[in-house]
């Protein structure tokens, strides 16, 4: 009698957790399984940043763009968050015009404020970030006039 109303009141409490009843169930079973794995001792791999032909001064004008189009959206200001992504969209099929454009955003970029100084702040170190990668970029394929924004 106990075990039929344990088992009762086990199965409420799997359909009120529905479709997440199946996410805890993988998780518990994974809590029994775990073991320490020898990778640990192991010693770690060099892994290479990205498989993709782009140039690291580019990769590294899409990590900076990508930072700070995160650090916008979430910071509430999405349609210059979306122009840089388009920049950096622009980027990687013709990256001239995806440098020119980055530019233009960075002058947008600059005109933001905010009340909260450590968000200026950090938006400033962010900008700076990119805007280097930019200028890097740009006069390693020699495309002149940079103009800084």
């Amino acid at each position: 009698m106990g075990l039929v109303a344990g088992l009762l009141v086990l199965a409420g409490v799997v359909v009120m957790l529905g479709p997440n009843a199946k996410k805890l169930v993988r998780r518990l079973a994974g809590l029994r399984r775990r073991h320490p794995s020898l990778s640990v001792f192991q010693p770690t791999r060099t892994r290479e940043v990205s498989a993709s032909g782009l140039n690291p001064k580019t990769q590294r004008v899409l990590e900076a763009a990508s930072r700070l189009g995160s650090w916008l959206r979430a910071h509430n200001h999405e349609e210059v968050a979306r122009d840089l992504r388009n920049a950096a969209g622009r980027l990687t099929t013709d990256e001239p015009a995806g440098l020119y454009a980055m530019q233009t955003v960075l002058r947008r970029v600059r005109s933001l404020t905010f009340d909260d100084h450590a968000a200026q702040e950090r938006l400033k170190g962010l900008s700076n970030e990119l805007r280097k990668a930019v200028q890097d970029r740009f006069e390693q394929l020699e495309l002149l006039p940079f103009r800084r924004p």
